[in-house]
């Protein structure tokens, strides 16, 4: 039986949600955002409150009840006020440069990496070593900060790269550390 499948999802009032058999329109004051549902996953929206319900009790559809559960109230919350992911990029000489809606990266190879903004994330630049990417999609969000973040993953031994905010960089001492 899964637990969060079961909660029910109650929309804000300046949502509004937008049922069409198995697709599911979210649209608030920071955008719309679309998801086709799962066919074993059914849809029941009363007043302002969405409840979830799956045909049988397999496995499967007992993890697509949870999963679909969190996507639709992610979708409210974005829609509402957003998701953000903050980067810090800690190396000498490494900066990153906001142009217009593309991010210009120096990172120590022999060429400037410019990295263009997907269609819905926007980038802000509070200072020369960290990127904040907002968004109202959760998972775009998320891969963009971690395709950003590839470009020069932390290494271990000078902490060099680029780091989500909240990441601890477990060093390590080098060669003459015995």
């Amino acid at each position: 039986m899964s637990r969060i499948g079961n909660k029910p999802i109650t929309v804000p009032s300046e949502v509004q949600v937008k049922i069409d058999g198995q697709h599911i329109t979210v649209t608030g004051p920071k955008g719309t955002l679309e998801r086709d549902i799962h066919k074993n996953i059914t849809i029941e929206m009363n007043e302002n409150v969405i409840t979830l319900k799956r045909i049988n009790d397999e496995p499967v559809n007992k993890s697509l009840h949870g999963l679909t559960r969190t996507l639709i109230q992610n979708m409210i919350i974005g829609v509402t006020t957003g998701y953000s992911k903050e980067l810090q990029i800690n190396g000498v000489g490494y900066r990153v440069v906001k142009q217009g809606n593309n991010l210009n990266l120096t990172l120590g190879y022999s060429h400037p990496v410019i990295f263009e903004a997907p269609e819905g994330i926007s980038f802000d630049v509070p200072n020369a070593n960290t990127i904040i990417v907002n968004g109202i999609d959760k998972e775009l969000v998320g891969q963009t900060a971690a395709v950003i973040r590839t470009k020069r993953p932390p290494e271990v031994y000078r902490g060099k790269g680029i780091k989500y905010a909240d990441e601890v960089i477990r060093r390590k001492e080098g060669k003459t550390g015995k």
